[in-house]
């Protein structure tokens, strides 16, 4: 069967070390050299340059995913894959990326050290991934209501990236990816301020 599903199965588990890796050095460089203060000296906001480093990785992301694009030319030239569903699971990918660059970039704004960044964000990254897994589902199944395991489900990347794969563009799935990056920019941009005051 010529699709690239089992491409893209390995995506979230490759992201959980590429992406922490990636954002590490977005801040916590900035704060053991110093160079932080003379960034947030210049004539701009907070916010704008927290905005302007999780682009540049999340492009930086993009343009590594584009490059794998010879896959999909190799599957259309092996048989007759479906290239809206290949299209959305890129486009779900990307999102995914983009949701673990900005868990990156707040726990790089945190901590000075790059190497503590990397295992908070790989470990807040591990969090999400396993969230609506069965093995974590059943530990809170004995004692929560229902409404809260379905909540604990609901913040899975597996689950949402899962949807995208099959060809299936959610709403509620891009809510998911887009509020929770606007979260941890609000929270990343909330940490720098609180850094730049202490």
């Amino acid at each position: 069967q010529a699709d690239l599903q089992p491409f893209f199965i390995f995506h979230p588990w490759l992201y959980l070390f590429l992406v922490p890796a990636l954002a590490m050095r977005l801040w916590a460089e900035e704060w053991r050299s110093g160079t932080a203060e003379l960034l947030l000296t210049l004539p701009t906001t907070t916010f704008a340059a927290v905005m302007g480093k999780f682009l540049a990785a999340w492009i930086f992301a993009g343009i590594a995913l584009l490059l794998t694009f010879p896959l999909w030319l190799t599957v259309n030239w092996l048989g007759q894959p479906d290239n809206g569903v290949i299209l959305v699971s890129y486009l779900g990918s990307w999102l995914m990326a983009g949701a673990c660059i900005a868990i990156g970039a707040c726990a790089s704004a945190w901590t000075n050290n790059q190497v503590i960044a990397f295992v908070l964000g790989a470990v807040a990254c591990f969090v999400f991934m396993m969230s609506g897994v069965d093995l974590v589902l059943a530990a809170f199944r004995g004692w929560a209501p229902p409404l809260v395991v379905d909540t604990v489900a609901s913040f899975s990347f597996i689950t949402h990236f899962g949807q995208l794969t099959k060809g299936v563009i959610d709403l509620s799935t891009l809510l998911f990816f887009g509020s929770l990056i606007a979260v941890c920019l609000l929270v990343n941009t909330l940490l720098v301020d609180l850094k730049k005051a202490g």
